[in-house]
């Protein structure tokens, strides 16, 4: 397939390298809302992806334990801090997902065509990720680092039936960040939805608790792309019931931890 929309850009998708991908205009259930050339997609496109109307009661009131509110202080601080390229710690991260990724090739340099290999749009992965804040990075390197195989079969595509047009591998994983910040509305100073009070409660006995929920939704996310013989064009719908599927497993009484949760169950350490 070749070029799609009113910008006439072109797609380019293998199952190593997948970029161009655009942004249709409006929200539609079939579009591939993945990447646009510019951070735009970021406040807009992912909206649209993976935004869904919080059932909010306003009449639910979810006070807080100190502990509750002190976890939820520091993952707002880290939602809130943006890439910063001066950083020697920014710059330090963004390597150790290159080796991470990659162990046994060198990297040339932060600035890039190397990187189209982890599927950012173009030699700069910061400009993916820069509107969205350094969590997004720290998300990718977290699940690379835990759980190595499932971050390597994701990457190279090695599970299941696959696409000819898969999806980008680390832009996919922006969208999950952002989808999770919506989903359980992070940046309200307190839960405003029993889900929200559940996830805070995790957080409060596991401070990785967001690192760890990505590393799964990320899984479960391919996983229900190669069940639903998905591609490109069902970017959204997969991510869609990717977060309903995540909704209803937090939901569950039995979830005491992320552990519990059924999909955990998909990850792979070794």
């Amino acid at each position: 397939m070749g070029e799609m929309g009113e910008r006439g850009g072109s797609f380019v998708a293998v199952r190593r390298i997948s970029q161009g991908i655009e942004r249709s205009s409006g929200c539609h259930s079939t579009s591939a809302e993945v990447v646009t050339g510019s951070t735009a997609w970021i406040g807009r496109g992912l909206s649209c992806v993976c935004a869904q109307r919080n059932n909010s009661d306003g009449r639910l009131s979810f006070d807080l334990t100190p502990l509750q509110e002190d976890t939820l202080h520091r993952l707002q601080m880290r939602i809130e801090t943006v890439y910063d390229s001066s950083r020697v710690e920014h710059q330090e991260a963004l390597r150790a997902l290159w080796y991470a990724a990659f162990p046994g090739e060198e990297l040339q340099d932060l600035i890039s065509e190397q990187w189209k290999e982890m599927g950012w749009q173009g030699k700069d992965p910061s400009t993916d990720f820069r509107g969205g804040g350094f969590i997004s990075l720290e998300n990718l390197l977290f699940f690379a680092k835990n759980f190595p195989k499932s971050f390597q079969d994701l990457l190279w595509k090695q599970e299941g039936d696959r696409a000819m047009w898969e999806y980008p591998f680390a832009v996919a994983g922006v969208n999950i960040t952002f989808m999770l910040i919506q989903m359980l509305d992070l940046q309200a100073a307190k839960p405003r939805t029993m889900m929200g009070a559940v996830f805070l409660k995790l957080l409060a006995e596991n401070e990785r608790a967001f690192d760890l929920l990505y590393c799964i939704t990320f899984k479960l996310m391919d996983h229900l792309w190669l069940a639903m013989n998905a591609s490109y064009m069902d970017f959204n719908t997969v991510m869609k019931s990717t977060r309903r599927q995540i909704e209803r497993e937090l939901l569950l009484e039995e979830i005491m931890r992320l552990e519990d949760m059924p999909s955990y169950n998909l990850l792979a350490r070794h």
